[in-house]
């Protein structure tokens, strides 16, 4: 019989089993525009009532939003991003920029930075302040038992 398999422990799949849903990353988009209401919130990403409600609950569940009474009979609530939701703001403008480039004819947002000028989101070292690419990064696998090339057990 053979040993079962394990994945490579990694943060990225980590923030997925979170965020990695289509409907996740609309919510953060609309949260981060200010849109906190469900049915606002349902209207705006299309998302059917039951899934989005499925969708709210895991993102409160992670620390990605914080639901907020806003109403007390009936009870309603919004969802608002805690300070965890907050730092993915820039992971949502690299994809919309991403999108914009290899999927759009026009984009159908353009943010504006206070500057005045369209946002061109970078990724930068935040110790050096140079850009990071793969050109210039170089992983160190800290996980015990595996390399860049997968597990040391294989």
């Amino acid at each position: 019989m053979k040993a079962k398999k394990h994945p490579r422990p990694c943060s990225i799949a980590d923030a997925l089993a979170v965020l990695g849903e289509k409907y996740s990353l609309l919510v953060l988009r609309e949260a981060f525009l200010g849109v906190w209401r469900f049915d606002a919130i349902a209207r705006n990403t299309g998302a059917p009532r039951d899934i989005l409600a499925a969708r709210l609950r895991h993102l409160v569940d992670g620390g990605v939003l914080e639901k907020v009474r806003y109403n007390e009979r009936p009870e309603r609530f919004e969802y608002r991003p805690t300070a965890a939701g907050w730092e993915l703001e820039p992971v949502l403008h690299i994809l919309r920029s991403w999108g914009d480039r290899h999927l759009a004819d026009r984009p159908p947002m353009v943010m504006e930075h206070s500057c005045g000028a369209a946002l061109e989101p970078v990724v930068i070292c935040g110790a050096c302040g140079k850009d990071a690419s793969r050109k210039n990064l170089t992983p160190h696998v800290t996980a015990h038992g595996w390399t860049t090339a997968g597990s040391m057990a294989d």
